[in-house]
């Protein structure tokens, strides 16, 4: 399978909200959340495409920055059902760690629920530690983690 990322345009919006439909069943994203999205210079919008689904989009991640922190924040992450055990989250994942490497970011954050193992396990994986415990976090009362990687300065040769 060959997975390849691009960033998202505002063509992609209806397929990125049958997605989300497919894969949250609360605290989800509106059409009019992931236009924006695809507009603001504060906001990464990025599809991964997979060439066992022809066609459709096999997963999305959002990730936002603010002009005063050196942190960067995962919103949103998500991998088609069809797709998931696929290695699309964590090709996602080091896809951002990458970007925001490049762009040399202290880190980056993320929120996610207690309940979700594969995430939590995959996250730990790539080196993030649960920083807070997130109490009634979510839509449905649910509890959360807030989960941090923080990166090194580069060295200097």
């Amino acid at each position: 399978m060959t997975l390849s990322v691009r960033s998202a345009t505002a063509d992609d919006v209806a397929e990125l909200v049958a997605l989300e439909h497919r894969c949250f069943t609360g605290d989800r994203i509106g059409k009019a959340s992931f236009r924006r999205f695809t507009q603001i210079a504060s906001a990464k919008l990025w599809i991964v495409q997979s060439s066992e689904i022809k066609d459709k989009i096999a997963g999305y991640a959002i990730t936002l920055t603010r002009k005063n922190s050196k942190w960067w924040r995962v919103y949103s992450i998500a991998t088609a059902p069809e797709a998931r055990g696929t290695g699309v989250g964590k090709f996602l994942m080091n896809h951002i760690i990458t970007a925001c490497r490049n762009a040399k970011a202290a880190g980056v954050s993320l929120e996610v629920k207690d309940s979700n193992i594969g995430a939590i396990t995959l996250y730990r994986a790539l080196g993030f530690e649960v920083t807070d415990l997130l109490a009634q976090y979510y839509e449905d009362g649910s509890d959360g983690y807030r989960m941090r990687l923080s990166l090194p300065p580069a060295l200097k040769s």
